[in-house]
């Protein structure tokens, strides 16, 4: 196990590295996991590789708080939030710096990626106490109606690598804002952080239950158990596709709730009228944040004819100016990727565009050494018909392909089963409230790179998923409405 500095030392063993379940760190029944610094390759830490068993002792945890957590006042609940909110601001560098550690990030975004994933916890905070209802009378004036929101019950959160902080915020926090209790399965590759924050929720005055982590390499057995027991009433995913078909097959059973924020094939749009300077910007943003690791990363842009030649050069440009290295080291923008797995699957990707004919403009390769980097990259002259634009890049990979009319542009932009998020740049205010109603997505970037906001309702349409997280839809979630009638007292 190699750790480089003393402070790195120190957040690492900061972290509790047992199951917390029942609001007790125990250890798991099947050995410890091996958590890796991408950009070494070293191990950095041993946790608890929690079994099934250990799964439904989580659960049963998560149910016997249920009932109690439920009832505490929205206020309570709320203040509990808001206190985790401060608390993360208090530890803001020791967050950051883990998540650097664990997936690889650039420190600057993954301060970044602090500030987004706490406001979540803040702004359900407030959103707790604003569950509200009705009651009117009925249209035809023989009774009076009365619509509720109750809690849904105990969850099923389960968390991907790439943003270890604020996927964990997204969910824990409308499902605590609406009363309901939960088990966490954070991904095997980054967990630490996820173990961080619950341990900051528990000083927080969380009441013991209400939330329980199980970190694993049985997965698929653990969803399946999970999502088979009755007393499981919601399942909340985010990761690929086929995946996420499958816990919804699984769900299906019961009759689960579920939300489901799954792949994306986000086009980015360059109009002949665009502001080139923010398009260059945008794209930077919405390319490269998260080494490309993101579902909401443009992975097709769609640059009209007459500005792609510059567009590309641009990028070409900026993208031979960034400093590859260690997320911890000085002016680093782009990291290592998550495993060599990764890499691999960049490498493919490219190789396979280039012999079908792309031009590579920069980059293009596998950096030799210890940890899991590839060159920051870009494609131009793409077709639509090109691995690179049909699958989800997940790597620094820009992939340029060309139109020449508005309907063109919206043909290729729709061209793809996913339908998370897309990026438009035009001038044209008509345009641009034209593309907001064509193209197929849940999310929409106009004139911006980055789209993500905790007061906004996250989720796509398609193949990227169903249900929201974030902005006043995200607590719908978490809360079932029910509909009483009693007599009209006047009649």
């Amino acid at each position: 196990m190699t750790v480089t500095t003393g402070t790195e030392s120190q957040v690492l063993d900061s972290v509790r590295g047992q199951l917390f379940i029942g609001g007790e760190w125990i250890d798991g029944e099947q050995g410890t996991i091996d958590v890796r610094d991408p950009a070494t390759g070293e191990v950095i830490k041993q946790i608890a590789n929690g079994s099934v068993e250990d799964g439904v002792r989580a659960l049963d945890a998560a149910v016997e708080a249920q009932e109690s957590w439920a009832r505490t006042p929205a206020r309570v609940r709320g203040e509990i939030l808001r206190k985790a909110f401060d608390l993360l601001q208090e530890r803001k560098e020791e967050f950051a710096l883990l998540m650097t550690l664990e997936m690889g990030k650039p420190l600057a975004e993954a301060r970044g990626e602090v500030a987004y994933g706490g406001e979540f916890l803040r702004w359900f905070s407030e959103e707790a106490v604003r569950i509200d209802g009705r009651y009117t009378m009925t249209p035809e004036g023989t009774g009076q109606m009365i619509v509720t929101h109750r809690p849904v019950g105990p969850c099923f959160l389960i968390t991907p690598w790439n943003f270890p902080l604020a996927m964990a915020t997204r969910k824990l926090g409308p499902a605590l804002a609406a009363g309901c209790t939960a088990v966490v399965k954070p991904a095997t590759l980054t967990p630490l952080t996820t173990l961080a924050l619950v341990a900051l929720l528990e000083e927080a005055g969380l009441p013991k239950g209400v939330v329980n982590v199980i970190t694993t390499k049985s997965t698929g057995a653990l969803s399946e158990k999970l999502l088979a027991d009755p007393r499981l009433r919601k399942v909340s995913f985010t990761g690929s596709t086929p995946v996420g078909v499958q816990l919804l097959k699984l769900a299906a059973d019961n009759v689960l709730k579920a939300s489901m924020e799954l792949g994306g094939n986000a086009p980015f749009v360059v109009f002949d009228d665009a502001d080139l300077d923010k398009a260059v910007e945008g794209a930077l943003l919405a390319k490269f944040r998260n080494i490309g690791q993101a579902c909401t990363a443009a992975n097709r842009f769609i640059v009209h004819e007459s500005v792609a030649d510059e567009f590309a050069k641009r990028i070409g440009d900026a993208v031979k100016g960034m400093k590859i290295g260690r997320g911890t080291e000085e002016g680093v923008t782009i990291g290592p990727l998550v495993e060599d797995k990764a890499v691999d699957n960049a490498v493919r990707l490219v190789d396979a565009a280039v012999s079908d004919g792309a031009t590579l403009v920069t980059g293009g390769k596998a950096i030799d050494g210890p940890g899991s980097f590839f060159e920051p990259t870009v494609l131009d002259a793409v077709t639509a018909q090109m691995a690179v634009s049909i699958e989800e890049i997940f790597g620094p990979v820009v992939a340029i392909q060309r139109f020449a009319t508005e309907d063109d542009a919206v043909r290729l932009a729709n061209d793809t089963e996913y339908g998370l998020v897309g990026y438009v740049f035009t001038e044209d205010a008509k345009r641009g409230q034209r593309m907001i109603d064509r193209i197929d997505t849940g999310m929409m970037g106009l004139n911006v790179g980055v789209v993500s906001n905790a007061a906004g309702p996250f989720g796509g349409v398609k193949q990227s998923g169903l249900g929201r997280e974030g902005g006043a839809e995200g607590i719908h979630e978490y809360l079932e409405t029910k509909y009483t009638l009693m007599p009209n007292p006047f009649a």
